[in-house]
């Protein structure tokens, strides 16, 4: 219901509201909860309305090579859903974590990759192309694109820059794939694992 409220004829500032207001019973009691005010800035919601339109937001783009533990290159013919993530290594960049996905070619550890990560600093790499699925939540990546976000301390709240990112990424790729609100999801809605740790 609080999303409703919110909502204006911008999805963003929709979205806004929506990562603030939105948490599983795993962020009830966090010691942290107050700090989470601080997420909601007035003066850059009004910026963000004053572009009118979600525009691609700039990234680099270094896409996996083609492998079955990170790239299987698997045809992602619908987008339903978007999910968000958290690295769960604090302090390491986006470009490290890209080449972990990468590294997973020649050490088959595992299954796992995203189609985005998003640095502490805000820099946001491409990593699988958004016709192409993803290893990121099992049972949903036929049919999802999937972000992961870096950070820097251990409760894992992402630093402004990396929360202003994702942010215009999820509002250009909900203009791309008309997509509602309702269809960002955290990891942590498709089976209950804690991630985004911080949300």
């Amino acid at each position: 219901s609080v999303v409703i409220y919110f909502r204006v004829s911008d999805r963003l500032y929709t979205l806004m509201f929506f990562f603030y207001y939105r948490r599983g019973p795993h962020r009830a009691l966090h010691p942290s909860f107050r700090g989470q005010r601080q997420l909601c800035k007035r003066g850059r919601i009004t910026q963000i309305l004053e572009q009118k339109k979600c525009e691609k937001p700039p990234m680099e783009e270094e896409l996996l090579t083609p492998n079955p533990y990170s790239r299987p290159q698997d045809v992602l013919s619908t987008v339903t859903q978007l999910y968000v993530h958290y690295t769960a290594n604090p302090g390491t960049s986006a470009r490290q974590n890209r080449d972990y996905f990468e590294g997973l070619a020649q050490t088959g550890l595992t299954s796992a990759s995203a189609h985005f990560v998003i640095g502490y600093e805000g820099e946001i790499v491409q990593c699988i192309p958004l016709n192409e699925m993803a290893y990121a939540v099992i049972g949903e990546n036929d049919h999802s694109i999937s972000i992961e976000c870096c950070y820097l301390d251990q409760d894992g709240k992402f630093t402004d820059a990396t929360y202003q990112s994702l942010l215009k990424l999820l509002g250009w790729l909900m203009e791309e794939y008309n997509l509602d609100v309702s269809d960002v999801k955290r990891h942590y809605d498709a089976g209950g694992k804690l991630c985004p740790l911080y949300y």
